[in-house]
């Protein structure tokens, strides 16, 4: 279905109720079948995210020779082919809007014997490849990328690769996690510096499966050689898809939402930790570790929100999440500043010129800087908002309507799909009069 024909219509008002579940965790669950696909053994997986980008990278390892049962209500079974079983797809691989399976799978597919084609949809061949492709050549990989350093791109087997040492100049989960997928394939060790702390799914997985991954301060270093047991893997709601319900709620007068089971990895908790700078009122309960992931359920209660200065080391904490912390702030009194978050340039969407312009729509003061926005607080009111087929950008601005004056219109909703799956159905079950149209 392309996104021009799916309009989410959101009449103004409600509040967030109950106890719901959001869907498993995307990043973890991309991870758990490119790891479990390179294991010895069976690998079950539960609370695997059936979204469109997840099930890419399923349909890409099948591809690759890679039997997998499954999804069935988030049950996975990966037969795993081993370090060097992966065989040639007979076509290019379409990864279709998923960024995370490119990037990572560049990694893996350096080191095959096979060369290897990956393409995606318009959004993906928009999105820069450099920044993995670049230190992967420094290992020996040979990857080819259009002139713009964009997708399709082709990657020539059969070249040995070799640990490196690695200082990355931009703080990005994938780039670490794509070298550090290659690194497993090189000779030697490879070590990767991040500026700041990203998410550290791939190296709590790593371990899952046995493989020894050393972590000192911001460095993650790595032997090549090594091979990967089957695991069971329990996959924790994602923090990105609760995020939108956290934002409802704080900003809905009379609003208490239980959100259960919800990952909260320390490197994925920015979200939380500015919601509460700015006064809301989250409580973690029941937290425990399931498969290596720290988990909770979290409370969310009315309260309202001020505007803060958005502490920069928490920008990598909460980079996904900003579209819903842009409404957030877009609800509070005063001024909200976000700077040092570049990276949202160059994800689905440039997400600070779209969140800006469908401020500006319903009529608050939201002005955008080369790396981050300024948002004055003030009343939300009607009218029609462009997406640009960002799937964040239209389950934010679906929680915009909790507070505007009139109904909201998102266009262009399709790609809500690829990281949520029921989102229209949970959001109706909380108290949002959402209706998807066309």
């Amino acid at each position: 279905m392309s996104g021009s024909n799916l309009q989410f219509c959101v009449p103004a008002g409600g509040r967030l109720q109950g106890t719901v579940r959001v869907p498993g965790d995307k990043s973890i669950s991309h991870r758990s079948i490119m790891l479990g696909a390179l294991a010895e053994g069976v690998t079950q997986v539960s609370g695997f995210l059936e979204g469109e980008d997840n099930l890419a990278t399923l349909e890409a390892f099948r591809a690759m020779g890679v039997k997998i049962d499954g999804p069935n209500h988030g049950r996975v079974t990966i037969h795993g082919v081993g370090m060097a079983g992966l065989r040639k797809p007979t076509a290019m691989l379409n990864l279709g809007n998923s960024g995370t399976s490119m990037r990572l799978m560049t990694g893996i597919l350096a080191a095959q014997s096979f060369d290897c084609s990956l393409m995606g949809d318009e959004s993906l061949s928009k999105r820069p490849m450099k920044r993995v492709t670049v230190p992967l050549a420094s290992m020996g990989a040979r990857i080819e990328t259009t002139a713009a350093g964009t997708p399709p791109v082709l990657i020539h087997g059969g070249t040995p690769l070799r640990g490196i040492d690695y200082l990355m100049p931009v703080a990005s989960a994938q780039v670490k996690s794509c070298l550090l997928l290659a690194g497993l394939f090189a000779q030697g060790r490879t070590c990767v510096t991040e500026p700041a702390p990203t998410r550290d799914h791939t190296e709590r997985m790593l371990r899952g499966f046995g493989y020894a991954v050393d972590v000192t301060g911001n460095q993650v270093c790595l032997n090549g050689g090594g091979r990967l047991r089957a695991c069971g893997i329990d996959v924790p709601a994602d923090i990105s898809s609760a995020a939108f319900f956290m934002v409802g709620a704080s900003i809905a007068p009379g609003s208490d939402l239980l959100l259960q089971h919800v990952g909260i990895n320390p490197t994925r908790i920015g979200v939380i930790n500015i919601l509460r700078l700015m006064g809301a009122d989250l409580s973690l309960r029941n937290e425990r570790v399931v498969g290596g992931e720290p988990v909770a359920d979290v409370r969310v209660r009315y309260a309202p929100l001020h505007g803060i200065r958005i502490p920069e080391d928490q920008v990598p904490l909460a980079i996904d999440e900003f579209p819903a912390i842009f409404i957030a702030a877009a609800c509070a009194d005063g001024e909200t500043t976000l700077t040092g978050a570049h990276e949202l340039r160059v994800k689905e969407s440039d997400r600070i010129q779209v969140m800006a312009e469908g401020l500006h729509t319903l009529g608050i003061d939201a002005r955008p800087t080369d790396e981050g926005m300024v948002i004055r607080g003030g009343r939300i009111g009607s009218g029609v908002v462009h997406s640009r087929g960002d799937h964040r950008i239209a389950m934010s601005f679906t929680m915009a309507a909790l507070r505007a004056q009139a109904t909201i219109r998102i266009n262009d909703c399709a790609n809500v799909n690829t990281s949520f799956p029921g989102f229209v159905s949970l959001a109706q079950h909380t108290g949002i009069n959402l209706r998807a149209e066309g």
